[in-house]
Parts: structure tokens; sequence; C-alpha cells
């Protein structure tokens, strides 16, 4: 895999940091200095400056996200969900949850574990709770349950159900861009409150808004394990 992969994968730092640690030749493969993007094996002699990779422990952290909070590692970004948790490791978010939303998301270093449950063809869980501008009826959740056209994608088939009559609960397997509230928008409705509650067997219970705890190790087994 390619250095940067690796060094996520390890747990040591983000792709882009790699690139920047290349750049100021701090990473040598085999004796030999490293070049951007630079395809690697996990029994080459990696060394940043000049000593082996350190072995890092492994943290899964459930959040509850603010609205407000964009879900990026990149530093330069306002409020960024790094900056806002200013957690003293290197860690990064797994997946997104867009600014407008709140709600559950996973941070860890363990870039295998990340790419594992971001994998569309695992079709793994999320669950939310949805809150639209106007109040629905029963084609409404018929209509987004069996699939929605977004901008020529299809999704696929999903768990709807009414908590109110404006609100609903959703559980989607994919994770595109804006999906619920593009599959809200193709029906007419306008969502103005969107809150992710649970990432296949980790639910936001118990975690207030802008706060955030660390996985049980079962949890942690379990999620390795789907």
């Amino acid at each position: 895999m390619r250095i940067n992969k690796l060094l996520s994968n390890l747990g040591y730092c983000s792709r882009r940091e790699t690139n920047r640690l290349i750049e100021e030749n701090r990473v040598t493969v085999n004796g030999g200095l490293c070049i951007p993007g630079q395809w690697v094996e996990l029994e080459d002699n990696i060394f940043i400056d000049n000593k082996p990779i350190p072995v890092k422990d492994k943290t899964y952290i459930a959040l509850n996200k603010p609205v407000g909070i964009t879900c990026t590692a990149a530093k330069e970004v306002k409020d960024n969900i790094i900056s806002f948790m200013n957690y003293p490791e290197y860690i990064f978010p797994v997946g997104r949850l867009d600014k407008a939303s709140q709600g559950l998301i996973l941070m860890t270093n363990d870039g295998e574990l990340a790419n594992k449950i971001l994998k569309s063809e695992n079709e793994h869980e999320k669950e939310y709770i949805v809150t639209v501008d106007k109040h629905f009826n029963d084609d409404f959740i018929e209509g987004m349950s069996l699939g929605v056209d977004i901008g020529g994608i299809k999704t696929r088939t999903c768990i709807v159900t009414r908590i109110t009559e404006d609100t609903f609960k959703i559980i989607i397997t994919q994770g595109l861009n804006k999906q619920i509230r593009r599959m809200s928008r193709s029906f007419g409705y306008t969502v103005v409150k969107l809150k992710r509650i649970r990432i296949m067997n980790i639910n936001i219970e118990g975690i207030d808004i802008g706060k955030w705890r660390k996985l049980t190790e079962e949890e942690i087994k379990e999620l390795k394990n789907k």
C-alpha cells in the first residue's frame, strides 16, 4: 500500500501529514529517502526522523457532534472536528455527518477498521431521527423506504418509521453525500433537524451534545467482527 495509507492505518498520522514529513526528508524506506505516494510493505524498514515507526495504541471514541462542526481532519477549516475535540493524540472521523446535522460520529486512529466500516458493500446500518418542515403522509414513508432517485443514483431500500406528524426514524446502509436531505427533498420536504443516533452496534445514548466517550472492549470487538 502507499506510505500515506500505511501510516494512517497504523495510527501514526494523517495522509496529509505524511506528505509533509516526506517533503521535509524525514522519512526513509529501506535506507533511501521516501518519495510522495511511495508503495511500501509492512516488512520494509520505515524510519521517521531516523527512528522506527512507534507503535500507537488504537483509540475508539463515540462523539455526539453538535450542529456547526465540520467532520474533517483539515485543521485550516473553520470549526473542524479535530480542533473542536482538541484530543491529545492523532484521531480522525470515520465518515461524515454534515455541518447542519448533529449526533453520533466515530473517531479513531485505526485506519483499517475505518475503511471496513465505510465500505459501501458491507451495508452497515446507520440510524437517524429526522424532522422535516411540514407534515407528511404514509406515501412519503413508503416512497422513502423503497429507494429514491437522487441525481441519477437510486438509494437502497431502507427502514422508515413515523415518530410524529413531521418526524421519522430512518435506517440506511449507504453514506451518500447528504443522502437523507436529498431523499426528503425529492418528495418536496426540507429537513430542519437531523440527528444520527446509531452506527452499527454503537448508539448515542448517554452522550450529551458536544461530549464523547471511549468505546468499550465489547463494542470494539463487535465492530471488528461485523
